[in-house]
């Protein structure tokens, strides 16, 4: 009732209230029936001056959701604390812009949703708490009934074509075509904007349901399904394990002890050295592990330049070169491995030179061009912004023999590969379990935080790829292509070549998947010339394109590389050092070799 205050109007306008010289506020004298009153007085001032807005009844019968604040939540206050800052509407900083017009009077009443604004928004704000004006502005139509709409009636048809009798009379055509349909949402998946991993889920059960229909019956659809999820299950668990090493050691900087140790500050130089470290370290680690930590460290080594996306161009190629001669460095070779294709020991003695020649071709040409002949670029910031976490080097230590026990555990034991990976993982989690015990600010160090922030989707992926592929086995479609590819190219060498050259346009997953599905062990025995080529050729032809590999991906995103700055600059050096890896390989299968078993064998001491 103060004489101050003119008209409702004059309350529409917050600022000018909360500045307002008669109006004092004090927590300790003011009662919250007179807060109650006030906020109420207050809309309804806010109606009076903008009739066209909607009532307050009818912006209570509304269902809002409002953004989460950018802080964590405070303790509530007191009731006369309360009202006293919902008094700032919600408004924005002073720095930010007014808020936006009113919309027009003959726009129909709808549901909204708030939309992103430039200023920060009270924890404590609400419907009856701010202007109608401001939220009214800030909200946008929903269509998520649309889109549900959308989906649910594409499940419907898809439903309804599936139980069509033509699908049981042509099954073969029907399982081609789902899959068919489903590999291009996975091609296309950032076009399509559905994420690859949820795309191959649906296509792997759409393809056993289709074959459920097509079998003989029910109970031989489920003991197939049985038989292919038991070996898609080992793969499944011993990735899991896997990733879950690595991001134990690198919660704990343990990577650290290796990447410290690059010092040199000559471009030409650090470019062999980058390469051969990715080398070295993907046929440990996953290569996309790899490209992550040794990206990381290029960003602190070299400043924003041409020759640093070079120097990650080189990364990408020696991380899809150092996991394809090792049986854990690359998915495809660990199922070649898993499913025995292939042994450790072949593998690496037949694959380690290939390899090394398939890296050396392209850094031997990088080495030419202008961005490696620069003079020095180092940023001067060289890894001073991290430490090492407490316990580093025990955990590095602890994960990485983890990891390389793998092969051993399965030739003393004879389990699977998952068994041991298995192993290893809970060796490690009882070791963090004690050396963080009783800290709590170090959660995020333990098996469960690591669990957590490990590529699931990308499991989930490989899930739904494996079981689909499982599905065209089953159905006897593989077997059928194997003997049109048999008739029309007999040579396995071409045939093996031409999946590398595929695996950087395709995902090479399911292509090495298909191809054990194509070829079984009475075709191709365990470690023969196919496989191991087959190993070598899905492992790098990934690097010919920057899309072709899960390291390129990482790159591109990382980086913000370009696909034709690639293109023009990265893939002709990758092809020669594919072409190069592969005709090493065949010549060292045609080449006799024979390592002397005694000194006498040795030409010039047996003279002496």
């Amino acid at each position: 009732q103060s004489p101050s205050i003119r008209s409702p109007s004059e309350l529409a306008d917050p600022h000018a209230l909360v500045s307002h010289p008669s109006i004092r506020f004090d927590s300790h004298s003011a009662k919250p029936p007179l807060a109650m009153a006030l906020s109420s007085y207050l809309l309804a001032g806010s109606r009076t001056a903008s009739p066209s807005l909607p009532s307050f009844p009818s912006l209570r019968r509304r269902s809002y959701h409002r953004s989460p604040p950018l802080a964590t939540t405070p303790l509530p206050l007191p009731s006369t604390q309360r009202w006293r800052r919902s008094l700032r509407f919600c408004s924005s900083s002073p720095s930010s812009s007014p808020p936006p017009p009113v919309p027009p009077e003959d726009e129909e009443p709808m549901d909204y949703e708030l939309s992103e604004t430039t200023g920060n928004c009270d924890p404590l704000c609400s419907v009856d708490e701010v202007s109608s004006q401001y939220f009214e502005a800030n909200y946008k139509p929903k269509n998520d009934l649309v889109k549900a709409l959308t989906i649910l009636a594409t499940v419907l048809a898809g439903a309804a074509a599936i139980n069509h009798s033509w699908v049981a009379a042509n099954q073969d055509i029907a399982m081609v075509l789902v899959f068919a349909l489903g590999y291009a949402g996975i091609i296309f998946e950032e076009s399509l904007a559905f994420n690859k991993s949820g795309v191959g889920l649906l296509m792997a059960v759409c393809l056993w349901v289709i074959r459920s229909i097509g079998a003989p019956s029910t109970d031989v659809a489920v003991q197939e399904l049985s038989q292919s999820t038991a070996e898609v299950s080992e793969i499944v668990f011993f990735l899991l394990g896997a990733m879950t090493i690595v991001e134990i050691v690198d919660s704990h900087q343990g990577f650290k002890l290796v990447t410290d140790n690059i010092s040199t500050r000559n471009p030409k130089t650090l470019l062999w050295v980058i390469g051969f470290v990715t080398f070295f370290l993907s046929s440990v680690l996953d290569n996309l592990t790899s490209t992550i930590v040794m990206v990381s460290l290029l960003r602190k080594l070299v400043p924003p330049s041409e020759y640093r996306k070079l120097l990650g161009a080189v990364v990408v190629i020696a991380a899809n070169a150092g996991g394809a001669w090792t049986p854990i460095g690359d998915v495809t070779t660990t199922m070649l491995w898993i499913h025995g294709q292939i042994t450790t020991l072949k593998i690496m003695q037949g694959l380690f030179v290939p390899s090394v020649v398939s890296l050396m071709v392209p850094l031997a040409l990088m080495s030419l061009t202008s961005e490696a002949n620069g003079s020095s670029q180092t940023s001067s910031s060289l890894l001073s912004s991290e430490q090492m976490a407490p316990r580093g080097q025990l955990v590095f230590a602890v994960g990485l023999g983890a990891l390389v026990f793998v092969p051993v555990f399965k030739s003393l034991t004879g389990l699977p590969p998952f068994m041991g990976m298995l192993l290893g993982l809970g060796i490690l989690w009882i070791l963090t379990d004690a050396i963080h015990y009783g800290e709590s600010g170090r959660q995020r160090l333990k098996v469960p935080q690591a669990l957590s922030r490990i590529d699931t989707q990308g499991i989930l992926f490989f899930l739904g790829i494996l079981l689909s592929v499982g599905s065209l086995e089953a159905a006897g479609i593989l077997r059928q292509l194997a003997n049109y590819l048999d008739a029309n190219i007999p040579n396995a060498d071409l045939i093996a070549s031409i999946i590398g050259v595929a695996s950087a346009i395709i995902d090479n997953v399911p292509l090495v998947a298909a191809t054990m599905g194509m070829y079984d062990l009475t075709s191709f025995p365990q470690d023969s010339d196919f496989w191991q080529l087959v190993a070598f050729c899905a492992g790098t032809g990934g690097s010919m394109l920057i899309i072709g590999s899960a390291a390129g991906v990482a790159f591109m995103g990382m980086e913000k590389v370009d696909f034709f700055w690639y293109f023009r600059k990265v893939s002709g050096f990758a092809l020669a050092g594919y072409v190069a890896g592969i005709i090493t390989y065949l010549a060292g299968q045609n080449i006799p070799l024979s390592l002397p078993t005694s000194l006498a064998d040795i030409p010039f001491i047996t003279g002496s």
